[in-house]
């Protein structure tokens, strides 16, 4: 067993690793999640996991790291930096001819990409260190509750919208973890800095946010534009607004994004030009060149279906101009019967309205 002097010398130089690999911070944890484990079964008692299944599935492994990969005691968490430099969100979310998308998935999928790196910093942390028998690296790919993790490790609090907010660098960062059996140093908890704050939760356009701290993920327009597969509710299709592809009010408008850094990746750049496309366009994509121009993005997540029902309900909410009507029309009885319902819907709001 390395001594401890070893291990602060050991987290120091996987610190410097990580930045050297481009993260841009990490944090060292234990693994004791019981209060989060009993706030996870009241959050899955109430529903709020929607169609979500697999936020029930695995038993503990999600909530005790130990019984995930036996032989844990520690967990690195790193913090990566997406949000692009000039794509004015706002301006685009004020413009309803304009398809607005999650700034996370503007560039490259950052699932693979950052996996890769945490893997290599788990590489060279068993090279330096013969003691080490595990350092696994996971990105979204395994029952993790990264949050409370990554909270534990001093990379920022949970907020009120429930994603982790960092004083001084926002809250538009992913996150990864390293399980780990060496025994490093922990880091101190992030404090909550929201206070009496409840920004987040009055810009929700569907009131997703049902308490501090609580989401109800089938209101939220990031879970019904990504990860729901049938009918969008009628009672959130008019509050989408132009969001094609997830939603980022809650972060957009929280005080604390004041203080973010533009990220140095050029992976996250925007592709295709999706930080400022016009609806009609995006619409007239056919599967095949949605499938060529969503390579390798988190666009593909939704498939192409999805992202027409989507594209649909925001021209709906769009213009009342021919333009749109022509469009819509030209893909009735193209895809499915899914998405001409929503065509339908959008059809019909145009016609309420006046041009």
């Amino acid at each position: 067993m390395l001594a401890a002097m070893d291990m602060n010398e050991l987290k120091q130089a996987i610190r410097g690793w990580a930045t050297e690999a481009g993260f841009s911070d990490i944090g060292v944890s234990g693994i004791d999640l019981r209060d989060t484990e009993q706030r996870l079964k009241d959050w899955l008692l109430a529903g709020y996991q929607g169609d979500m299944e697999w936020m029930a599935s695995h038993g503990d492994k999600r909530t005790r790291p130990e019984l995930l990969e036996p032989g844990t005691i520690r967990v690195i968490s790193a913090r990566l930096d997406y949000l692009p430099d000039g794509t004015q969100p706002l301006e685009i979310l004020a413009d309803n001819r304009k398809a607005y998308v999650s700034r996370y998935a503007l560039g490259r999928d950052y699932h693979k990409m950052m996996r890769k790196r945490l893997a290599q910093l788990g590489d060279r942390i068993r090279q330096a260190a013969t003691a080490c028998g595990l350092a696994r690296a996971f990105v979204d790919s395994a029952p993790v509750m990264e949050k409370p993790l990554a909270e534990q490790a001093g990379l920022g609090w949970q907020g009120k919208h429930t994603l982790i907010i960092n004083r001084a660098a926002g809250s538009f960062f992913f996150l990864g973890e390293i399980y780990t059996d060496l025994p490093l140093p922990i880091d101190e908890p992030a404090t909550n800095h929201c206070g009496s704050c409840r920004t987040c939760m009055d810009v929700c356009p569907t009131d997703a946010i049902v308490a501090p701290y609580q989401l109800d993920a089938r209101r939220c327009i990031s879970y019904l534009t990504i990860e729901h597969r049938g009918s969008i509710p009628v009672e959130f299709r008019e509050a989408m607004g132009n969001r094609v592809f997830g939603c980022d009010d809650c972060q957009l408008f929280c005080p604390w994004n004041r203080f973010n850094e533009p990220t140095a990746e050029a992976d996250f750049q925007p592709r295709h030009e999706l930080d400022d496309r016009e609806l009609l366009e995006l619409f007239s994509w056919t599967e095949e060149q949605f499938l060529e121009r969503t390579l390798g993005s988190a666009i593909r997540r939704t498939g192409y279906q999805g992202w027409m029902r989507n594209l649909a309900v925001a021209i709906g909410n769009g213009p009342a101009t021919d333009a749109a009507r022509a469009a819509l029309s030209s893909q009735l009885g193209q895809i499915s019967e899914l998405v001409d319902e929503h065509i339908h819907w959008a059809l019909k709001r145009l016609q309420e309205r006046p041009h």
